[in-house]
């Protein structure tokens, strides 16, 4: 039988930490959280909350707690383990997210309750990160709350949220609760130029992003990073010849989301890359790392389509809000997108009505999953097609 080309874990320290900054030190904009994180990983509680807005690092300080809680080492940064942690991949790691609007008691029975009273895939804790936890149904927050109340001792509960006030009480109460702030355009412009990135590149993809540093990130860095906000800018300029280009438009921005989620499978194939063996079949004691791999992946596919018609959406928005700000003479360099000419073909009143349109969309598109995508496009488009009225 082939060799498993994991390494085996080891308890064992590194030589010397003096070189290696810890996990817990690279979140940026957020002393405060990290600095007590700090602390709990030392002697962690077992459920935590961490609340705060969309962008300000929850997600990226969950993945840091985790890999201190499951290495060695404390969160070396370097090591097999953190690895795996810091891309949601360690044995000991179970990630939950909704599928579609709402997490369901299934999920949480199946993917928390069950594999928390289980031994653990390697030796060491168990980290369960539960991401958007406000969309607990009523009846999986109660399942939940179950393992709260009694507790594995090796097992650590993340909860992640953008509306934490939206948890039950009962849940609040057996959690710490871990407060993130708001990232300002100024400090991503700054996180990002510090990592390379040309100064106007930085500013352009801070502001799009409205204070996301790991969004901000993607569209800095990625070759194809602004490609949704081309996309948008064909869209405005076809859609506002009449209804006719109204329906070419939306049926140019689902071909593009549909496109984006074509080009997900490589990434499954990166994810499980590292539990094959030589021969790429997946190893024995990993085959429950991989069915919670391509669960998780499923479900973002389902979810892929919806997060690009919103980032195209949202790109539409940001040109029509620079077609209101100009016509009033506002300067390229107060537009969301100082690099781009503000929209010529969208007069300043149906570009007021057209913002509204795209935004009533993605409010639709996020509010409830069953919803037909293309009519909501199709409807928005129709709306800024819609002749002035005087």
């Amino acid at each position: 039988m082939a060799q498993p080309m994991l390494p085996v874990r080891s308890s064992a320290p590194l030589a010397s930490l003096d070189d290696v900054q810890m996990v817990l030190e690279q979140v940026p904009g957020q002393d405060a959280a990290m600095t007590f994180l700090r602390g709990a990983a030392e002697r962690p509680h077992h459920a935590y909350v961490f609340a705060g807005p969309e962008g300000s690092g929850k997600s990226l300080a969950a993945r840091a707690f985790a890999a201190s809680l499951l290495c060695a080492n404390g969160g070396c940064g370097d090591c097999r383990d953190c690895r795996l942690a810091l891309r949601d991949q360690h044995p000991n790691e179970f990630v939950v997210e909704p599928e579609g609007r709402d997490i369901h008691v299934d999920t949480v029975r199946d993917e928390v309750w069950h594999p928390a009273y289980l031994t653990a895939p390697e030796p060491g804790r168990k980290v369960f990160l539960i991401r958007e936890a406000d969309r607990l149904s009523p009846a999986a927050a109660d399942t939940l709350l179950k393992v709260l109340e009694e507790p594995p001792a090796d097992a650590v509960f993340l909860l992640l949220s953008a509306r934490a006030h939206e948890l039950p009480e009962t849940i609040w109460s057996r959690c710490h609760i871990v407060t993130f702030t708001a990232l300002s355009e100024p400090f991503v412009v700054e996180q990002l130029e510090a990592e390379g990135v040309p100064p106007t590149r930085a500013r352009l993809a801070a502001r799009l992003a409205g204070g996301n540093l790991g969004r901000a990130r993607r569209m800095a860095v990625d070759d194809d990073g602004l490609e949704f906000r081309d996309v948008a800018a064909r869209a405005l300029e076809i859609g506002a010849a009449g209804p006719a280009g109204a329906l070419q438009a939306a049926d140019a921005v689902i071909a593009a989301a549909a496109d984006h989620k074509k080009g997900l499978g490589r990434e499954l194939d990166a994810e499980l890359a590292p539990f094959l063996d030589e021969k790429g079949r997946p190893e024995e004691a990993y085959r429950g790392s991989i069915r919670r791999i391509e669960t998780r992946f499923h479900r973002r596919e389902r979810r892929a389509e919806r997060d690009h018609l919103d980032r195209v959406l949202m790109a539409a928005s940001s040109l029509l809000r620079d077609a209101v700000a100009a016509g009033t003479g506002v300067s390229a360099p107060a537009l969301l997108n100082p690099d781009r000419e503000a929209v010529e073909e969208v007069s300043p009143l149906k570009a007021v009505a057209g913002l509204a349109a795209m935004e009533e969309a993605r409010a639709a598109l996020a509010d409830d999953v069953n919803l037909n995508p293309r009519l909501v496009v199709e409807r928005a488009f129709l709306q800024l097609s819609l002749e002035e009225r005087g």
